[in-house]
């Protein structure tokens, strides 16, 4: 029995999933796992990772193509150009193009760490905007954009990251996925500043499951994600004991999925860690 994770009409939750690739071909029938029960819960799409650079961009291709060809959901292939020159960057929308992937998540990515000053400065896509603008002009995909509740770390201010933001829709963005957030609260302050600043295409509320002290920290100095007392004491808790964490962590997740439907979010998209047992248990808790 498929368990959906939509709600009632007056209460529906547009839910979706991110998952990435395995690091090791070896390591792929478990990803498949994965993606299988993820697709059991009926979401909205599923977006797939890319390394910097273009690291994993077969694996990419291979992972959405099973998705959108034969799980028949559709699928959201992220790609990244800070490494990329603008040959291999039509080469991969071609491929994706080739595999029936009609939907892009467009990044500048991480800097490579083989890539020298040298490339950096001479590279040919500058920033994401300029990654959608090649991609509209020379294919009929679907692009999504990446946007910041609590501002891009090299952004100046919030303002100027939601210009940045609105020069993204205005280039052909139909729908942004947020970087994760662990206070809903500053959320829905960027939306009414999102929402004031023009922006009117569907942003999607990015929700990451903490279920360890370790994995904590990992994610706030990779996103800048503030850490609120309520979540900091969970982890002070439970930090020391993995099951306890694991649980708190979950139901941590769950109220704030339940909130933000509440709240009517255009949608909430759970970075999943490849871990389907967590995306599961918070389906059924928000049901």
């Amino acid at each position: 029995m498929k368990e959906s994770v939509n709600m009632n009409d007056n209460n529906k939750a547009n839910i979706s999933f991110e998952v990435f690739p395995p690091k090791k071909y070896g390591d792929f029938s478990t990803a498949f796992e994965v993606i299988n029960e993820l697709s059991k819960l009926l979401p909205e799409f599923i977006s797939v990772t890319y390394g910097a650079g273009g690291s994993q961009s077969k694996k990419t291709l291979e992972i959405a193509s099973y998705i959108e060809n034969e799980l028949n959901i559709p699928a959201v292939a992220h790609l990244t150009c800070v490494g990329c020159t603008k040959e291999e960057i039509y080469n991969q929308c071609k491929e994706f193009k080739e595999h029936n992937i009609s939907s892009i998540l467009a990044l500048r990515g991480d800097r490579p760490e083989n890539m020298t000053d040298e490339q950096y400065n001479d590279r040919e896509f500058a920033h994401a905007l300029d990654l959608m603008r090649f991609i509209k002009n020379n294919f009929n995909l679907k692009i999504a954009g990446a946007c910041y509740p609590e501002k891009h770390f090299e952004a100046l201010s919030i303002n100027d990251d939601l210009k940045y933001m609105k020069m993204k829709q205005d280039f052909g963005a139909e729908f942004f996925i947020s970087q994760l957030f662990f206070d809903n609260n500053y959320f829905y302050d960027f939306m009414n500043m999102a929402k004031n600043a023009g922006i009117n295409v569907p942003v999607y509320a990015g929700i990451m499951p903490i279920i360890s002290s370790k994995q904590l920290g990992m994610t706030v100095s990779l996103s800048g994600s503030s850490v609120p007392k309520k979540l900091s004491d969970i982890i002070a808790k439970y930090g020391d004991n993995p099951d306890d964490m694991y649980n708190a962590g979950i139901e941590y997740a769950i109220c704030q999925v339940k909130n933000l439907i509440e709240n009517r979010v255009d949608g909430i998209h759970i970075y999943t860690m490849n871990k389907s047992d967590v995306a599961k248990k918070i389906i059924k808790g928000i049901q």
